[in-house]
């Protein structure tokens, strides 16, 4: 697919600017419960755990923000590249991405009560999808940007925090020794900073363009 000509523009930078937002507030979310979840050791305890109980609708409203956060960003950065290896692959596993999101947010509102023995199969099958497209998305998106002349300053770092959150993921998946709860944790930190990271650079090479 033909790059954009314009490359970045307003619009992009007003949806890159609400996924920055989306992001603080799943972060933020996460963050608190961590604190306030008394009976659960956050060390041992997953973040899915946290979906149940107090403050577990708050969390599964953060988990769809964080959807929304990664498909907006998903169009900003193909809708405003320039960069020749462009292609609608990216913004694609991002969405399958999201959507893994929701799956969970919402299959887990209803689905064990509704159906105990289905919940977990619909649980671990959105989950996974989420945690393999995202990071596949992450270094194919990285890999588009360092042919993108705007992003010429940040390609690098993103190219290799998207290695880095890549290879966490298949530790904490095949390494059993840590703790299943603090691992997880980590691997969802490092793919948020980078989410985080790069919508905030999109955002200031809208500011820039339209200054």
């Amino acid at each position: 697919m033909a790059p954009a000509a314009h490359g970045v523009s307003p619009r992009h930078g007003q949806a890159a600017l609400a996924a920055v937002a989306a992001l603080s507030v799943f972060s933020a979310t996460a963050l608190w419960l961590q604190w306030a979840r008394q009976d659960l050791d956050w060390v041992q305890a997953t973040l899915s755990l946290y979906l149940h109980g107090p403050g577990g609708l708050a969390l599964r409203s953060a988990y769809c923000a964080l959807a929304v956060a990664i498909m907006l960003l998903a169009w900003s950065l193909h809708a405003g590249s320039r960069s020749p290896r462009r292609s609608s692959a990216a913004p694609l596993l991002f969405c399958v991405a999201g959507l893994g999101l929701m799956g969970v947010a919402i299959g887990d509102s209803w689905l064990p009560a509704l159906a105990p023995l289905v919940a977990p199969l619909v649980h671990g099958l959105a989950a996974n999808t989420a945690f393999l497209c995202v990071s596949a998305a992450m270094l194919l998106q990285s890999w588009y940007l360092r042919a993108d002349p705007q992003w010429s300053r940040w390609a690098a770092p993103a190219w290799w925090w998207a290695w880095g959150c890549f290879v966490l993921l298949w530790l904490h998946v095949l390494w059993r020794g840590p703790p299943r709860g603090a691992g997880q944790k980590l691997v969802i930190a490092a793919v948020v900073v980078w989410l985080l990271g790069v919508a905030l650079c999109q955002w200031r090479h809208a500011r820039r363009r339209a200054g």
